[in-house]
């Protein structure tokens, strides 16, 4: 049976590439004020994004996908002979999950639902492995299975160049944020069980590249899966210089290195400036 996979825009997938994919986003709103309000990836790009929100005062707010959204798309596909595989950001961030299972209810062993605990590239890595495992013939339900048990190898790692957009939206103190501008901390931070937590601190940019290489340099990654990097904002050259500067993590290994944009789920609370890598660890034997 032909499988579709359905995700959320919280993978900072856009709607050219999900065409590409043969793929069906599902966007969350995005919204700078009453008057402003917008289907993320869809018709506000990632770069537009950033545009708008280095130039607005407050943090814009992302709204979870409510049950309507996926069960039309679940009745869609199911009524055009489609099995469905659908993969949400983390349940420990957003409803999205939940409202997608609740949908699902309604296509017993016709829709499955894949809580990817993760998100931005963390979350795109998964749909790229499920697109591989349905192009080599497995179906649905195994696949569904599959992606629910690799999930938990997946490394998601992000040096942060400024704490004003976590201040902005409550996630740590004005005090913290003023300490932190003023030793130019640089966090870095991952997501660990579906949860965003800080897993390191370094003063100064250099310092905190070579943090989050070494980080990474302690995992063993599995390059015959997905990976990636990614960066926030208008400009990759911090990026560029991470992957030019970690060139023993890739040497020899992969002759090229997919770059992303992150968008506005996790880009509203972290800002422009960062930049992270994403990849599935090896399994331990």
């Amino acid at each position: 049976m032909k499988i579709k996979f359905i995700i959320d825009s919280a993978s900072d997938i856009e709607i050219d590439e999900a065409d590409k994919l043969d793929i069906d986003l599902i966007p969350m709103e995005v919204r700078f004020s009453d008057e402003e309000t917008y289907l993320d990836g869809i018709n506000l790009s990632h770069k537009a994004f950033f545009e708008k929100l280095i130039e607005c005062d407050d943090l814009p707010t992302t709204s979870q996908i409510n049950p309507y959204n996926f069960e039309e798309k679940f009745a869609k596909y199911t009524k055009e002979g489609y099995e469905v595989i659908a993969i949400t950001l983390t349940s420990k961030l957003s409803g999205t999950y939940q409202n997608a299972l609740i949908a699902a209810s309604n296509f017993e062993n016709k829709v499955y639902v894949v809580d990817s605990l993760n998100a931005c590239v963390g979350e795109r890595l998964l749909l790229l492995h499920g697109l591989e495992l349905a192009k080599n013939g497995m179906d649905a339900k195994s696949i569904a299975a599959e992606l629910d048990r690799v999930k938990h190898n997946i490394r998601l790692l992000a040096l942060l160049d400024t704490l004003e957009y976590l201040k902005k939206g409550g996630r740590i103190s004005s005090m913290a944020a003023m300490a932190g501008t003023l030793f130019s901390i640089k966090p870095v931070i991952g997501i660990i069980d579906g949860e965003v937590k800080v897993i390191g601190k370094a003063m100064g940019s250099r310092k905190g590249n070579n943090l989050l290489r070494t980080l990474t340099e302690k995992c063993e990654i599995d390059f015959s899966m997905p990976y990636g990097v990614v960066y926030s904002g208008l400009d990759d050259t911090v990026l560029n210089k991470y992957i030019k500067d970690s060139e023993s993590i890739w040497k020899d290994k992969v002759t090229t290195i997919p770059s992303y944009l992150i968008g506005s789920t996790i880009g509203t609370h972290i800002g422009p400036g960062g930049i992270g890598v994403a990849f599935f660890e090896k399994e331990k034997k």
